[in-house]
């Protein structure tokens, strides 16, 4: 034992029991000030903060970007609980590209759609998005939120390509070696393309069908032999409008068919184009003698 020189001896080694209690006071009063003081846990030893819930949705491939309403804010005032957040919207009226032809693909899957694709967000698509909201007791805004989006996903199949396509509207093939030079109607088979091309620059691209495996579109290098403006088929008597032959009977001409029901039928061996603006203006620039290359 030792004198402290103030009365009662004191431990050795202990300190001073007054000068302990202030210092850990001023230390307590540091953190507080500092902003350090222990905050409550969630209990697996991490720190509580506010829960933002919102709802997105995934889709196979590459999915459209997600929307988040205008003035969201995900951080929760102190004291109040989180608003909820309605689903974010995906797709909505213009919109296009690929996941919009895959929601269209899907809509007519189920009946609520029955032209296209189209890959634009058209008021056709907003009247069946609405449609099949309703039927689902979901609210009818005709956008596609990613509510809507996984509940007509569960109904439908991955749609295969010219279910994508059915209407024409897919990216042409590149094009044949054959198609480099000179004046050129390029006919892809693969991608259901037809490129008007000019010493190796492609002036026009249009979608086309092709014969059915009864009715083949022949294959090959050829040439436009004779131009009919306004011919009809002597043999099936079906009109054959900007028909331009380089095959025997068989010619790229515009179809009503074509337009009307897409890649769901086939022609008799002509290449038919669905767009009668496009057709007509390349009938106008094709000579006679000019060349087709039919390639797979």
């Amino acid at each position: 034992m030792r004198s402290t020189g103030m009365g009662r001896p004191t431990p050795a080694g202990r300190g001073r029991p007054f000068a302990a209690v202030a210092a850990v006071a001023a230390l307590t009063a540091l953190a507080t000030v500092c902003g350090c003081t222990a905050q409550p846990t969630d209990g697996d030893g991490g720190h509580r903060s506010p829960v933002h819930i919102s709802v997105t949705g995934t889709t196979p491939g590459t999915p459209g970007a997600s929307r988040t309403p205008a003035g969201s804010d995900d951080k929760a005032e102190p004291g109040r609980a989180s608003p909820s957040v309605a689903p974010a919207v995906l797709w909505a009226p213009g919109d296009t590209g690929r996941d919009v032809r895959e929601l269209q693909a899907r809509l007519r899957q189920v009946a609520w759609l029955f032209d296209g694709p189209t890959g634009t967000y058209d008021d056709l698509t907003e009247e069946a998005v609405k449609g099949f909201q309703g039927k689902r007791g979901l609210p009818r805004t005709g956008e596609t939120d990613a509510v809507t989006w996984q509940r007509l996903r569960a109904m439908t199949h991955e749609p295969g390509r010219w279910e994508l396509y059915l209407m024409g509207g897919q990216p042409a093939a590149a094009p044949d070696p054959r198609c480099l030079t000179g004046r050129v109607l390029c006919v892809s088979k693969s991608s259901r393309t037809l490129r008007w091309m000019i010493d190796g620059r492609t002036v026009s691209t249009m979608s086309v069908r092709f014969g059915s495996q009864y009715t083949p579109t022949r294959e090959g290098v050829f040439n436009v032999y004779w131009k009919s403006r306004h011919h009809v088929s002597t043999l099936y008597d079906s009109p054959m409008p900007y028909a331009m032959f380089f095959s025997g009977g068989q010619a790229v001409h515009y179809s009503y068919d074509f337009a009307a029901r897409g890649y769901a039928g086939a022609s008799h061996g002509c290449v038919n184009v669905r767009d009668e603006a496009a057709v007509a203006a390349l009938f106008a620039q094709v000579r006679n003698g000019d060349k087709v290359v039919v390639s797979w």
